[in-house]
């Protein structure tokens, strides 16, 4: 079992946490094995909405409710074999798809326990911190179908014809202190998968290298014109993308803007929005006063039925080119820092869209926070 965390703690399982966070929609910074308050606020979140004592530690209690939302149960052991260098049949031919859906299996699904079978499975018992022997005994059957469980469906439906898709990817030079995690961390990818489209055989990056990013294939997109104080980071998280992804649509070589310069920007529809975790005392309304827009756009967007909320709860909330900023009135405890957290921001970028001179917050004081 993972041990107690807390504001401060670094390391691995901080990383394990902050994943298993994102997936559930309580936090949306950069995974960085730090506890930090951003972390916490996430941590306090999910244990508000699950009943939990919400005190911001990670203790036995909220591993477990966190690991039990975030791992898919999985068929009785009983009805696997064990398998191993030499097994044939469905079972293998089994174990090979979900390998293969997990991007450690990259040859062709044939039912033969073969060499390429069984460094794939080494590979994923070492990655997942269990005996890297090659034998698919209960342990492993549990924790691949675990994994395989939580696979978005889209993804497994398209599996066995993944070979006749285009993938769709852009292009990222390799830079000092660069490593095939903290890319894969960026670009919100796998390790495996940037080894897969890239063909590497190590996890050796050399700086200058080219590497291929997996990404989603960009459909539609939407004309935006640059305006004074936008930059590339702001524009994206507006429209819910990233600034690699809007460079590689519009083949920019810097992350320097003009005013005036028209960008595609990629999208999935003609509505953009960001995400939003209801916090105590927020209603529909104050939600949407905050963001320049309607109770009832809140609704529709989010297919609410009520006007009733739930601390935690994930909310999309619309934006438009037009509006910037969003404006937060200040709250007991608030610090520059907590507010820059919560909303994805730094703190210079608060103190300079607001014209402060220094770090002093006023309760009720109202602040422009720019998206």
């Amino acid at each position: 079992m993972y041990k107690n965390l807390q504001i401060g703690s670094t390391g691995n399982e901080v990383k394990i946490l902050q994943e298993k966070l994102k997936i559930l929609g309580y936090y949306n910074a950069t995974i960085t094995g730090s506890f930090g308050l951003g972390t916490k606020e996430g941590v306090i979140a999910f244990q508000e909405y699950e009943n939990l004592p919400s005190t911001g530690v990670v203790d036995e209690e909220t591993w477990n409710a966190i690991i039990e939302k975030t791992e898919s149960p999985v068929s009785p052991i009983s009805t696997y074999p064990t398998l191993s260098f030499g097994s044939t049949g469905s079972y293998v031919t089994d174990l090979q798809t979900k390998l293969k859906s997990l991007l450690y299996y990259p040859q062709s699904i044939n039912g033969n326990y073969d060499l390429e079978t069984e460094t794939a499975v080494k590979r994923f018992q070492l990655n997942n911190e269990l005996t890297a022997d090659g034998i698919v005994g209960n342990e492993t059957w549990n924790r691949i179908n675990s994994l395989y469980g939580n696979l978005n469906s889209c993804v497994l439906n398209n599996d066995n014809n993944s070979e006749n898709n285009s993938t769709s990817y852009l292009t990222y030079t390799v830079k000092s202190g660069d490593t095939l995690y903290s890319i894969a961390n960026r670009y919100n990818t796998t390790v495996e998968a940037l080894k897969l489209l890239n063909n590497l055989t190590s996890n050796t990056l050399q700086i200058g290298q080219i590497l291929k990013i997996p990404t989603r294939e960009q459909d539609d997109y939407i004309k935006y014109t640059v305006k004074s104080g936008d930059t590339l980071y702001s524009i994206a998280r507006r429209y819910n993308t990233t600034v690699a992804e809007i460079k590689s649509l519009n083949n920019l070589n810097s992350d320097l803007l003009k005013v005036g310069q028209v960008l595609n920007i990629p999208t999935t529809g003609n509505e953009s929005y960001i995400t939003y975790i209801v916090q105590r005392g927020d209603s529909l309304y104050s939600i949407a006063k905050r963001y320049n827009t309607s109770v009832d756009t809140l609704k529709s967007l989010n297919n609410l039925t009520s006007d009733l909320l739930i601390i935690g709860q994930v909310l999309k909330v619309p934006t438009t080119a037009g509006v910037n900023y969003i404006t937060y009135t200040v709250q007991s405890g608030d610090t520059l820092y907590s507010i820059a957290n919560r909303y994805n921001t730094s703190v210079n970028n608060i103190k300079q869209f607001n014209n402060l001179t220094s770090n002093n917050l006023q309760i009720g004081q109202i602040l422009k926070i720019p998206l």
